[in-house]
């Protein structure tokens, strides 16, 4: 056999809701940066799924067709010896002058793909549909997509438009290229439930075959699904047309997502409100199943022995994504891998798994309903001037070059392996694994970065000991390398430092924790081969730029603490280049009471007064935001100056009155006065707000706001309960 095979795609949805319409190739800039192709071949991988889309290439008919898109860049893949499998709609319904329930759109797709087989006769694999049944359930069931459809009746003119335009479209491919293979996806997420609910779980769980049992040509009178389908309105001729018309798939590809597996539960008060459903018959909640079955989740390797056990026929894994924490990405990616290889030596014919969503997808958090900005990075992160290789770039070419998975995180279980995934009563025994691997070692355990850090990794199930001074003196090159060969980690993250502005005119302390530590930090790491994350700040720049900084700027601080934490900067890039230097600034955050926010709260909240600067501006930065993009940064193998701040530049003054605004207080109290009326010992900066040259990776200060009060308003309704 020969070994597994990686393949590799991009998110391609032209996705309608309502009259508008979301195209993720123009979101992540696929559609711009032919040189994408480059990127996506230099891992490897063997095939690529390629979105040459109807809507996009034809929206107007076949005879005003565009191809010079495809045209060069099939060529450039070509070039690169990576197989295309076409994609020909994802998600869609084709052109805006058909859809899903539009019986033209069978004959539309048909003529397309003849057009595409004539233009490419080389090219000998397609998916003419991805996930007809998913679709047609998002579309024309449940409403989601355009044509906003809710019934059963529906739901199969849904299914078998798009399932008969394959057939027909792999018709007039063949014959073009007979040779061409029908590479056919679906999301096969499986059902389970109480006892109570095994017959609706049984149900979903049999109907989620039904595209391919219908391509293959299973579906008769004695098939499970032939009343469902009779009292749903379909005709006998119109299902036996399948069984008359076979089209077996040559490679079944199946799309495994964690939240794909469901759970159906009829203790509803169990469950919040927006999990309530009903089959007619019974009422219950249909949940995420890792977040409530004690056993977890079956996965890429259920998905497959059952693929296998019930087809026999070749299979691939066509999508590996994950909207997390990058952690969690590199785990999914390479759990998907590892069970693809036991289900071969198992005797299944897996051919490939396919890193998917290679720069990103955009909005799926909610199933493409909303517009937030949503965006969830893949092997790159779009964010930035030119796509930015994350650590998944760097698995995905270990995986497809054959080198052995090098990341330290990888060690770990995944989330959805964990206890803490159960967020509902568990339903049977439970199971969980524990954190494993190196650690990260956090310094500054009784600072507000440090403990956020520590929280960070709780979350995330990062293996981490946070270390006071007495564990780990930064400035002692003895004690530094006594830490590091104690506990191995396998980075450190350095939250310690002098914090008190105005003081560190006069206190030694300051250039001890802020500049000598992170030096004799950087020589340690050197030495023993460990990465190195540590913290600057906007108080390295005058203020009189008059814009916000970005990386290259030239420093120019005004004050003792400024002047300490550009000495870190250039002492500790000279010792270990590859360290990662964050600046930052004006933290707040849900668990400081400490924090300029929290204080503007609480002092608004008992009627008093606020004076703030006017004539500071500054970018308040959420802690929790800073503690994760820094973590991504740190696993991704990013060295160097970044900035990371909430996207915003707003004065002292204005801040507090976004702080009144959003929890609902007099902002007529806040009081904005100069710098000078404040006594304040250290000169500042007029203007230090921070932006990026590099990638810009933190929400916008409004969104921050919002969830920073969320959270507090949360806490403080949570103490009143125990109470």
């Amino acid at each position: 056999m020969e070994n597994l095979e990686l393949w590799v795609g991009v998110e391609p949805t032209v996705s309608r809701v309502g009259d508008e319409t979301l195209d993720q190739l123009a979101l992540s800039g696929f559609d711009r940066r032919p040189e994408d192709l480059d990127r996506l071949a230099e891992l490897g991988a063997a095939a690529m799924r390629f979105p040459l889309l109807w809507e996009r290439t034809a929206p107007e008919g076949l005879d005003r067709a565009d191809w010079s898109w495809a045209d060069a860049r099939l060529a450039r893949l070509t070039q690169h010896g990576v197989k295309p499998i076409l994609g020909l709609v994802h998600h869609g319904g084709g052109p805006r002058h058909t859809h899903l329930l539009d019986p033209s759109f069978v004959d539309g797709l048909k003529a397309y793909a003849r057009a595409v087989a004539e233009r490419y006769p080389h090219v000998s694999a397609y998916t003419p549909v991805n996930e007809p049944l998913t679709t047609a359930r998002f579309s024309a069931l449940y409403g989601h997509w355009y044509p906003h459809a809710r019934d059963e009746k529906s739901f199969w003119k849904a299914l078998m438009h798009q399932l008969r335009a394959t057939v027909l479209a792999m018709e007039e491919i063949r014959r073009v290229n007979p040779e061409a293979a029908l590479i056919q996806t679906e999301d096969l997420g499986h059902s389970s439930s109480t006892p109570r609910l095994k017959g609706q779980a049984d149900f979903e769980n049999e109907r989620r075959w039904l595209s391919l049992d219908l391509l293959l040509g299973r579906v008769d009178e004695a098939h499970s699904m032939w009343d469902h389908l009779r009292w749903a309105g379909a005709s006998e001729q119109e299902v036996l047309w399948f069984a008359e018309h076979p089209c077996p798939p040559d490679v079944l590809g199946l799309n495994v997502y964690v939240t794909s597996e469901r759970f159906l539960d009829e203790r509803l008060h169990h469950y919040p409100p927006h999990t309530h459903g009903s089959n007619g018959r019974e009422q219950y909640a249909d949940v995420e199943a890792v977040r409530v079955r004690g056993e977890g989740i079956g996965g890429v390797g259920a998905r497959l022995r059952e693929a296998h056990a019930r087809y026999g026929r070749p299979l691939a894994i066509t999508e590996v994504h994950l909207g997390c924490t990058r952690e969690e990405q590199l785990r999914w990616l390479h759990a998907a891998w590892q069970d693809a290889e036991q289900v071969r030596q198992e005797g299944a014919d897996v051919r490939a798994v396919t890193a998917w969503a290679a720069l990103g997808a955009f909005e799926w958090n909610s199933l493409l309903t909303r517009r937030s900005g949503h965006y969830e990075s893949g092997l790159w992160d779009v964010r930035a001037p030119e796509p930015r290789p994350t650590a998944l770039a760097r698995l995905a070419r270990e995986l497809g070059t054959g080198q052995p998975p090098s990341h330290p995180v990888l060690t770990g279980p995944g989330w959805w392996r964990r206890e803490d995934r159960l967020i509902f009563p568990a339903f049977g025994p439970v199971r969980g694994a524990g954190r494993a691997g190196r650690p990260l070692l956090i310094t500054g355990a009784t600072g507000t970065l440090g403990r956020a850090l520590a929280r960070a990794c709780e979350q995330r199930g990062l293996p981490y000991h946070l270390l006071s001074r007495q564990d780990l003196d930064i400035a002692d090159p003895r004690s530094a390398a006594a830490a590091l060969g104690t506990y191995r980690p396998w980075a450190v993250v350095n939250a310690a430092g002098y914090v008190r502005v105005d003081d560190a005119e006069q206190d030694p302390r300051n250039d001890r924790e802020n500049a000598t530590g992170p030096r004799v930090l950087a020589h340690a790491c050197a030495d023993q081969g460990v990465r190195l994350l540590t913290f600057s700040s906007d108080l390295v720049f005058d203020g009189r730029k008059g814009t916000p900084y970005v990386e290259s700027d030239r420093p120019s601080p005004l004050g003792a603490y400024g002047r300490s934490k550009q000495a870190a900067e250039e002492h500790v890039l000279e010792a270990l280049p590859e360290a990662l230097v964050i600046r930052t600034s004006a933290f707040f955050g849900p668990w400081d009471p400490h924090n300029f926010a929290a204080w503007v709260r609480r002092e608004l909240r008992a009627g008093q007064p606020v004076r703030a600067a006017c004539d500071q501006v500054v970018s308040p930065t959420s802690v929790p935001d800073l503690t994760h993009a820094a973590l991504d940064l740190l696993i991704d193998g990013e060295g160097g100056l970044w900035h990371l701040a909430n996207a915003g530049a707003v004065s002292w003054a204005e801040f507090a009155r976004l702080v009144a605004g959003m929890t609902g207080l007099d902002a007529e109290l806040v009081e904005a006065v100069p710098t000078s009326a404040l006594g304040l010992s250290a000169a500042r900066p007029p203007f230090s707000a921070l932006t990026s040259e590099r990638g810009w990776l933190m929400p916008d200060l409004e969104d921050a706001l919002h969830r920073w009060h969320a959270h507090t308003e949360d806490e403080e309704q949570e103490r009143l309960a125990a109470d």
